[in-house]
């Protein structure tokens, strides 16, 4: 953290104190996200609570690695950024926008910077904690790109490709073609094939909803 905090410049706006409001305000947005009494279940196991609640809410507020990928996002999405507007780095011509081809310029920047800090060798221990999974590494990657490329909010391409994989998350049309539908009225067979190919979609649909929410708190 305050690696971090060194790393942001002294400007009006975009510096670390509000690095710090935008840390603390996700945070509290991801806590109330859900709580035991939105859950309308039997008491009888807390099991069956907490499940109840991962599918709720998509696995955002159960999932340690990407709840601390929210926050580790808010905490980076503007560190080093230069002051002005990426408008004005690409008016100028600026190095930044040479270099990462006037697209979301200081996002950009601000990933990478924070993604090689994150991977120097001091934080070894760190990462070992993070990334127990094969895929985990991977995954909070992709959160942190999406949560911070959102942030851009002035690119009207990106906002909308985001309200187009909103749209597609979860108009009600596209979570039952995603679910697999309707059934048949069990007339069909379902073989362990087709089980596993409806779960992977159940899962890569819920991850897309995570995915999503994920953007718009940050």
């Amino acid at each position: 953290v305050t690696k971090i905090a060194c790393s942001y410049r002294e400007n009006p706006f975009h510096n670390y104190d509000h690095a710090s409001h935008v840390t603390m305000s996700a945070n509290k947005i991801l806590m109330r996200v859900v709580s035991a009494d939105d859950c309308i279940v039997q008491r009888a196991s807390m099991d069956h609570v907490a499940a109840k609640m991962h599918d709720y809410t998509y696995g955002i507020t159960s999932d340690p690695l990407t709840h601390f990928a929210c926050v580790f996002s808010a905490l980076i999405h503007d560190v080093d950024h230069p002051g002005v507007p990426n408008s004005q780095l690409i008016k100028e011509r600026d190095e930044l926008a040479r270099a990462y081809k006037d697209q979301s310029v200081a996002e950009q920047n601000s990933i990478d910077l924070a993604w090689d800090l994150l991977m120097d060798t001091a934080y070894a221990d760190l990462r070992k904690c993070l990334f127990e999974k094969n895929n985990s590494k991977q995954h909070f990657r992709q959160l942190l790109v999406n949560s911070v490329m959102a942030t851009d909010i002035f690119d009207p391409e990106l906002k909308a490709l985001r309200n187009k994989r909103w749209e597609k998350a979860f108009s009600n049309k596209n979570s039952e073609h995603a679910t697999g539908g309707s059934t048949d009225g069990g007339c069909s067979q379902t073989n362990s094939n087709n089980t596993t190919s409806g779960n992977k979609k159940d899962k890569d649909h819920a991850d897309l909803k995570a995915t999503i929410v994920i953007e718009h708190i940050i």
